[in-house]
């Protein structure tokens, strides 16, 4: 206690700081505009297994602006509908081709975790895949300086890239 009382500077800022503090970062802002794509083949299953992270307040302001309609992915009674936009909008910004042949992915659904929403798919069953592309253009109309991260997965190996917009394609080879 007697080191603080001989310290008159911090109290100076204690007490500036009270008074000309600027207004708090609101809660729901981030400086980083990312997702990240997990695309994972399961040996056992023999499918493809994606999960999509996106920041939430990011995710709403995409829907809203390519739906025209509010977006909250909050709330229950608006789940079923937004079910229906999330995945309208997962199709139109993630293609998976593995082996060179497009791989149709089906919508699970989706779940706020956090800050984040995790969005399920997985395709029907394939051969273990030797290559994997994606296109992945999550955010991408929404923001300049959008970072997608792709993880692709195969039989325990993983590979990472990043896609800084306006990139989008990944190719990754697994022997």
């Amino acid at each position: 206690m007697t080191a603080l009382l001989g310290k008159p500077l911090l109290y100076c800022y204690i007490l500036l700081g009270m008074f000309w503090a600027e207004k708090p970062v609101p809660a729901k802002f981030h400086p980083l505009h990312v997702s990240t794509s997990d695309i994972s083949y399961n040996a056992k299953d023999g499918q493809m297994e994606v999960i999509l992270t996106i920041f939430t307040d990011d995710f709403e302001s995409a829907l809203q602006r390519q739906f025209n309609t509010k977006a909250d992915l909050s709330k229950a009674d608006m789940h079923a509908a937004m079910d229906e936009l999330v995945k309208k909008y997962t199709a139109g910004h993630l293609q998976v081709r593995a082996g060179g042949a497009a791989l149709p992915l089906t919508y699970l659904g989706f779940e706020i975790n956090k800050e984040a929403v995790n969005v399920y798919l997985e395709s029907p069953k394939i051969a273990s895949p030797k290559k994997i592309d994606a296109d992945v253009s999550l955010l991408q109309n929404l923001y300049e300086d959008q970072l997608n991260i792709v993880h692709m997965t195969v039989a325990g190996v993983r590979k990472s890239a990043k896609l800084d917009s306006p990139a989008r394609k990944i190719t990754q080879e697994f022997n």
